[in-house]
């Protein structure tokens, strides 16, 4: 079996656990009940006041800006050059004759997630510090959270190895990755490298939806920052609350 039919199937395999898996995950967030009023103080009084507090949180990090410098500096590093990486990526995923391609395949943005790469091994290099470096932070991390910032690490290093210094055939990949959507495997470029960051590009995809990594998603579903501050001017009742008080005012 070649390696572009092994590459190929595990690509599959690995879409559908991710999907499956962060699908099911949003479901049981979705539906884990919220029995009390508790988001984080100060909170907002108003839904508008929510969505901004959220664009804050997601876009800007704001409560780990206040409550330490130092771990918002890399953590936003890390994010903010991953998006730039993964927008610069989907040139290889769109056709050439695209409508998004001018825009995707500007140097300009090419350029950006080109050298995001550095950016996201320094975030991530201060990230995996601090738990080494910081006693409280050492004593809660786990095998688990070291291993998967080395993972992202050797997917940002590879990424930035085929970049600058063992360039791979980019034409014949982007035709094995467009192949992969209409289900026709392509021959795949054979250096070591890129096999390498396809692998663990793929072992991510796998323990995504069991990793820390679904505060992703979470973060829409937490009660301390998506629930407005109305307590005193609404009673709040989750759903299986309010049916049993239903049923209850329905047995008097």
């Amino acid at each position: 079996m070649s390696a572009s039919v092994v590459y190929a199937l595990a690509f599959y395999a690995a879409t559908a656990i991710l999907i499956i898996g962060v699908a099911r995950k949003i479901v049981q967030y979705a539906k884990t009940p919220a029995p009390l009023k508790i988001p984080t103080m100060p909170a907002p009084v108003t839904q508008a006041g929510v969505v901004v507090r959220m664009f804050t949180e997601v876009a800007l990090f704001n409560s780990l800006f206040k409550s330490n410098k130092w771990s918002w500096i890399f953590g936003w590093m890390f994010h903010f050059a991953l998006l730039l990486a993964l927008f610069r990526h989907l040139r290889y995923v769109i056709p050439a004759d695209s409508f998004l391609m001018p825009l995707i395949g500007h140097e300009i943005v090419q350029a950006f997630g080109k050298y995001a790469g550095f950016a996201m091994l320094a975030g991530l290099g201060g990230l995996f510090a601090r738990r080494i470096v910081v006693d409280r932070v050492r004593y809660i991390s786990s095998p688990s959270d070291y291993a998967m910032l080395l993972l992202i690490m050797g997917i940002a290093f590879t990424g930035l190895m085929m970049s600058f210094v063992n360039h791979t055939d980019i034409v014949l990949l982007k035709e094995f990755m467009l192949g992969l959507l209409v289900f026709n495997i392509q021959p795949l470029p054979t250096d070591v490298v890129l096999l390498v960051h396809l692998a663990l590009v793929i072992i991510l995809m796998i323990i995504f939806p069991i990793s820390k990594l679904l505060h992703a998603p979470g973060v829409f579903f937490s009660p301390t920052r998506n629930q407005v501050d109305n307590s005193r001017e609404k009673r709040h009742l989750a759903p299986w609350a309010a049916e049993l008080e239903a049923d209850r005012k329905a047995g008097e």
